[in-house]
């Protein structure tokens, strides 16, 4: 038998035998259509979804998960998150300038396997993670997922964020290398295409940019350029926006998405409606363990609120996104994360639309529909279930109980068992060459 065909077989009897796993769905959710369909069958093998109906027959000696009192969802997306970033009233006060002063990238890369795993455990099975993470820890924390050498959700991630000379930052002339790694300066269209290919070698998934952070931003003709380098290897450029006149001119471009949303109005708004730009607006809810609550951020939450009302009445599309980076005491990142439901019920989306922008508008922002996220034959087995119904009350996502991510259970009853994801090696085929 020629080497070539045995091999062939042996592959084909691996696959042919595989375990199938079958999970007994009380209330499917579909986010698409905000209905729940009861007494499912869902079949698992592989890692993705094989069958799901209701009459579908259970396989003999398939491993079944009884979920028969259960509403069973997509997993969830925060399309703007740090998962290497955690700064700090002590000792940074609260200055992400400091963390990533007094913070290793090693310290940084650690932190983000903590902060995924809870992520994960809340039934966030994706997050778009956008920078702020010092020397490529999010790169890091992404192959290491991929491989399967530590838990966490699927992470597209935009590597080192691009911006005009400083940043964010603004650092006396004798500290001006503290500007590298958080940011990478780009003044010129050089600088600016070499930015863009050096994270893109470094693993970046999506182009950040900084369009407005200085006062000299990016003209519409320059954010072009970025766009035009990143879709040669096929990617989108998201741009942090802080003003009216960045937004207008990152519409004008044609950005892929505005990230944060407090410079933009009912013109803007009509504008991305008209180019399909996606809002990320990171939508801070008013608490007292974070912005505490007064006068000032009583003014602050409505505008938000009433920004987020107006992008509806637009028809913009809308991502849940939080951008939450910073630490609160006796809270993990996915408490916090979870607490920005306040935000979107303040601003009285219903509880099916608030569960189709956590899911499928996440997906579709992420870029990963045809991939994973719906509950669909041929897509990666990530889902999530709780007792509560999410299409009558959004809050039951604050108690899932069950987490799969591609096939593997993660979470059981209200337990995180993360050590199935912990290997001693890569294991998907030619995962060692992931990047």
């Amino acid at each position: 038998m020629r080497p070539q065909i045995a091999l062939a077989m042996l592959a084909f009897a691996t696959i042919s035998s595989a375990q199938v796993t079958a999970i007994r769905a009380g209330h499917l959710v579909d986010p698409e259509t905000g209905r729940a369909a009861d007494n499912q069958i869902i079949l698992i093998q592989d890692g993705k979804f094989t069958a799901v109906g209701a009459n579908i027959s259970i396989p003999a000696g398939a491993e079944v998960i009884d979920l028969s009192q259960s509403y069973i969802s997509p997993g969830l997306v925060d399309a703007h998150n740090h998962l290497a970033l955690t700064y700090k009233m002590d000792p940074e006060n609260n200055s992400y300038y400091l963390t990533s002063v007094l913070d290793s990238t090693p310290l940084r890369a650690i932190q983000a396997v903590s902060n995924g795993i809870v992520m994960l455990g809340a039934g966030f099975t994706v997050v778009r993670d956008l920078g702020n993470n010092a020397n490529y820890a999010d790169t890091a924390l992404r192959v290491a997922i991929e491989q399967g050498w530590v838990p966490g959700p699927t992470m597209i991630n935009s590597g080192i964020i691009i911006g005009g000379f400083g940043g964010q930052f603004y650092p006396v002339p004798e500290r001006e290398s503290l500007i590298y790694p958080e940011y990478l300066n780009a003044d010129t269209n050089d600088e600016i295409i070499k930015a863009v290919r050096r994270n893109i070698l470094y693993g970046a998934k999506v182009i950040k940019i900084c369009v407005d952070c200085k006062p000299y931003g990016y003209t519409a003709d320059e954010m072009r350029l970025f766009i035009s380098e990143a879709a040669k290897a096929g990617l989108h450029v998201a741009g942090h926006v802080q003003t009216k006149a960045g937004a207008m001119r990152a519409i004008e471009a044609g950005i892929f998405s505005i990230e944060h949303s407090n410079a933009l109005d009912d013109e803007a708004h009509k504008a991305m409606a008209r180019k399909g730009i996606w809002r990320v607006g990171t939508e801070t809810p008013m608490t007292d363990y974070h912005t505490g609550v007064n006068d000032r951020t009583r003014a602050t939450f409505q505008r938000t609120i009433d920004g987020m009302k107006n992008a509806k009445a637009n028809g913009v599309k809308m991502a849940f996104s939080t951008d939450a980076d910073y630490y609160i005491p006796n809270m993990t990142r996915a408490q916090v994360v979870i607490d920005f439901l306040k935000s979107w019920k303040a601003a009285d989306f219903s509880a099916p639309e608030i569960l189709k922008i956590m899911t499928i508008n996440g997906y579709q922002v992420s870029e990963i529909a045809d991939k994973r996220g719906p509950i669909k034959v041929g897509l990666a087995a990530d889902l999530i279930a709780m007792r509560g119904n999410p299409l009558q009350d959004i809050d039951a996502l604050r108690s899932v109980n069950f987490v799969m991510k591609d096939g593997i259970v993660f979470k059981k009853d209200g337990v995180m068992t993360p050590e199935k994801f912990f290997h001693s090696g890569p294991t998907p085929p030619g995962s060692w060459r992931i990047h």
